[in-house]
C-alpha cells in the first residue's frame, strides 16, 4: 500500500494536468499550437504532448491537419450537451444581460457555483473605451469577489462552511480577511439581496452582483455588473442596483423560478 502511494499522486498530477490542457484549449479563442499551449501552461511541449495525444485519440481534441492546432472534438460537444444546466442558464442571461449593457455601457457577467469558486460562464462586453469584465473560463473567489459572496450567500451551505473554515488570502488591501467580518458581510448580502466588493479582488475594479435562482428555488448562478471605480463606485447609485436586481429576477423567471410556487406550470408560446 505505501509503495503505490507515490504512483497513484503521479496518476492524479498527470490527470490534472491533462484536464488543465484541455480547459486552455478550450476556452482560447482561437485554436492553439503545441508551443501556444505550453507556454500558457508553463510546461515544456514534450511535457504536454502526450496529454494532447491522448485527448485526440479519445476524441476530446482534435488536431487541424494543415495548421497542426488544436481545438475541442466531438466528445467534448457530447459531454457539454449532456450537462444542460449551465447552457440553460447562459441562454436565458443573454437577453437581460445585454439590456443591462447598454442602458449602462458596462460589462455584465454570469457566473455558476463551483467548489473552485465563480466560474465564469458568459460575459458581455461593455462599450466604455476601456471595458472591465471576466474572461469566461476564469474562476473568481467566493471571499474576494462579489459574485462568490452571493454564491456564500445564497448557495450550498456546504460551500460557506468551508470557505468560512479555510484560509481567506489577501488579494488585495480591501480583501476580507477575517471570517467574523466575511460573515458579517455574508449576513448583509443576505439581508439586502446583493452584493458590492469594491477593490477587494483588483484594485480599481468593483462589482455589483445578485442571485438568480432556478424552478427548484436554488441558486443557479449569480449576474453581476463588473466596471472600474470611476463607473461602479463603492456605494453604487439605486437606478444600478434596482437594474441588477431586475436583471438577476428576469433570468430567474426564465429558468421557472416562481412557477413552482404559485403551484402553475411554464406557459406555453
Amino acid at each position: 500500500m505505501k509503495r503505490a502511494a507515490p504512483r497513484q499522486a503521479s496518476s492524479v498530477q498527470s490527470g490534472d494536468t491533462t484536464l488543465v490542457v484541455l480547459e486552455t484549449v478550450a476556452f482560447a479563442e482561437d485554436e492553439l499550437g503545441v508551443t501556444q499551449i505550453a507556454g500558457r501552461l508553463g510546461l515544456t511541449k514534450s511535457a504536454i504532448y502526450r496529454h494532447l495525444q491522448g485527448l485526440v485519440d479519445r476524441g476530446y481534441l482534435v488536431q487541424h491537419p494543415v495548421t497542426s492546432r488544436y481545438s475541442l472534438g466531438p466528445k467534448a460537444y457530447l459531454i457539454g450537451h449532456l450537462a444542460p444546466a449551465i447552457g440553460d442558464v447562459a441562454r436565458a442571461g443573454d437577453g437581460p444581460m445585454r439590456e443591462v449593457r447598454d442602458r449602462f455601457g458596462l460589462s455584465t457577467v454570469l457566473t455558476t457555483p463551483s467548489n473552485a469558486g465563480a466560474l465564469v460562464v458568459k460575459t458581455v462586453s461593455g462599450t466604455t473605451s476601456i471595458a472591465i469584465g471576466a474572461r469566461v473560463g476564469s474562476v473568481l473567489t467566493l471571499h474576494g469577489s462579489a459574485q462568490g459572496q452571493v454564491m456564500l450567500a445564497f448557495g450550498n451551505r456546504t460551500l460557506a462552511d468551508r470557505t468560512f473554515a479555510g484560509k481567506l488570502p489577501a488579494l488585495t488591501r480591501h480583501s476580507l480577511t477575517d471570517p467574523v467580518a466575511l460573515k458579517e458581510r455574508i449576513a448583509k448580502v443576505r439581508a439586502d439581496g446583493y452584493s458590492v466588493a469594491p477593490e477587494e479582488s483588483i484594485i480599481g475594479i468593483n462589482g455589483l452582483a445578485a442571485p438568480v435562482f432556478n424552478v427548484r428555488g436554488d441558486l443557479a448562478a449569480v449576474v453581476a455588473i463588473v466596471s472600474s471605480i470611476q463607473y461602479l463606485p463603492e456605494k453604487p447609485e439605486q437606478d444600478m442596483i434596482d437594474a441588477v436586481l431586475a436583471m438577476a429576477s428576469s433570468i430567474s423567471t426564465l429558468l421557472g423560478y416562481g412557477y413552482a410556487e404559485a403551484g402553475s406550470t411554464r406557459p406555453t408560446r
